[in-house]
């Protein structure tokens, strides 16, 4: 098989990639290819189809901001629209034709003869000097593992998965999860089911959603006049900083947050006996905080029912909750979230010495700067280890990680450099000041378990225990006292 040769190899068209592609493009840098595994841009916006789907940060905010959007429809735009967004960001900057479709990478591997990556997939071979992995929290969903689920009679699938050729109007409709994507899923379903049952482990936090369009007078003075699009990102960023106090568990925030939930709750459902068990029981922000404004009244409804245990087993077409209590159902919508802790692509990247991401990873994710590995030289993470916010965007840190690695490739470059790997003890300092952020914060002692921290170490491994704004300051600039820098020669011997 041939193996195509460039620069840089990048995984994934998702807001990552495409964020870092748009880059290298604005530097006059044409030499690298876009590695996606479906057939077309968009990452998490282009497999979420659900009922619903839309982001829980404002539109101004999510989205780059080298590439404003002055006629985003509504403060909280729907889920098409903003795959819509990406997809013009890919062509209006030229990126189309460095995207291979269908190439799901199987295998990238560290060549320590050559100094470079190859990397395989079904469409062919890559090599390049430079990997960058951009491949998200929320790529590859995850499917409890359910005792009997072969038998059942009816629809089932996941949430990121939509199957619309499956009508629910009508139907008996179990939507397992109370996450982030049942909250606007429920609302949908309940308007066309003849009965919905909610499987739910426990209770989100839930605030309201200040949601609305815009006119189109907003719209012409955002086109006309750009800067008003910037002092409104700005606004929002800041207020949505403002809120990461309460994550870092100061009790006037956190009590603040914590009326503002169950204010709402007491609003929407007037019920004593059910509002009992819509309340959460671990402190507010130690899981994701949602938002929504008609999640809530969907249980006042007759036809809705909320079990509150997890969904235990399936036999035919009844599903049956760890209470014991049994629902026959015709459609099971699975909203269990993703593989966050550790993204599968971590079995598929293999660096010095033939050892897989996967194991370096084995306590749990971790990398020098949330951006470079030990062992995996000239491997760049967009996303990477602690990079995640549970108060703010994520479109942010992408940026502040798409200048590192430019900083990263100008350094290389300018030193003559054909090989840059992260030290260890470079990586171990940052872990130990990740864990001294950590401690104490509502993630650590809120009383929950997310996804946010490790399975087996219990580490918190996905978020970003700080203010959004400190990453950039911290993580924003290449720091190449962090590396171990050699020529192409030196690190072949």
């Amino acid at each position: 098989m041939t193996v195509h040769e460039t620069s840089i190899i990048i995984i994934g068209a998702g807001f990552g990639g495409l964020g870092m592609a748009m880059k290298l493009k604005e530097r006059g840098v044409d030499d690298f290819v876009i590695l996606e595994r479906e057939q077309d841009v968009g990452g998490a916006w282009r497999d979420n189809t659900y009922p619903g789907v839309a982001c829980d940060v404002p539109s101004h905010l999510y989205s780059f901001s080298y590439m404003p959007k002055a006629d985003w429809s509504r403060v909280f735009s729907p889920g098409g629209e903003i795959w819509d967004y990406l997809r013009d960001c890919a062509r209006e900057t030229g990126l189309v034709p460095h995207i291979h479709f269908g190439a799901n990478v199987e295998r990238a591997t560290w060549e320590e003869a050559t100094g470079t990556w190859l990397v395989d997939t079904p469409t062919g071979s890559w090599r390049a000097r430079y990997l960058i992995t951009a491949t998200g929290f929320l790529a590859d969903a995850v499917l409890p593992d359910v005792p009997g689920a072969e038998s059942f009679t009816g629809d089932a699938f996941h949430s990121s998965k939509w199957d619309h050729s499956v009508s629910l109007n009508g139907k008996r409709v179990g939507i397992v999860g109370s996450g982030a994507s049942a909250i606007q899923i429920v609302p949908e379903v309940t308007k066309v089911a003849k009965e919905l049952v909610v499987f739910q482990r426990s209770a989100p936090y839930i605030i309201p959603r200040p949601d609305r369009a815009y006119s189109d007078a907003e719209k012409r003075t955002f086109a006309r006049l750009p800067e008003t699009m910037d002092a409104l990102r700005k606004d929002i960023f800041w207020f949505g900083e403002y809120n990461f106090a309460q994550r870092r568990n100061v009790p006037t925030a956190v009590a603040e947050a914590r009326k503002m939930a169950l204010d709402h709750l007491a609003d929407q459902v007037p019920d004593e006996d059910l509002r009992a068990r819509l309340t959460p029981h671990y402190e507010i922000g130690c899981k994701r905080v949602l938002i929504a404004n008609t999640y809530y009244p969907c249980f006042n409804e007759a036809h809705v029912t909320l079990e509150t245990s997890a969904l235990a087993s399936i036999s035919g077409g009844t599903a049956t909750a760890a209470s014991g209590n049994a629902y026959d159902v015709d459609v099971l919508v699975f909203a269990t979230g993703f593989e966050a802790p550790k993204p599968p692509i971590c079995h598929a990247v293999f660096g010095r010495g033939g050892k897989s991401l996967a194991d370096h990873w084995s306590r749990g994710m971790q990398a020098y700067d949330s951006t470079a590995v030990p062992d995996f030289p000239n491997m760049f993470m967009v996303l990477g280890p602690n990079t995640g916010l549970g108060h703010h965007t994520m479109v942010f840190m992408i940026e502040a990680q798409v200048d590192y690695i430019l900083g990263a490739l100008d350094f290389a470059r300018d030193r003559g450099f054909d090989v840059l790997e992260a030290r260890p003890e470079a990586e171990a300092d940052y872990l130990e000041a990740i864990e001294s952020r950590a401690a104490g914060t509502v993630w650590m002692e809120g009383g929950c378990k997310f996804w946010y921290r490790d399975p087996e170490s219990d580490r918190l491994t996905v978020l970003w225990p700080d203010f959004a704004y400190a990453f950039r300051d911290e993580n924003g600039t290449f720091h190449p006292d962090g590396y171990i820098g050699t020529p192409a020669k030196t690190a072949a011997e």
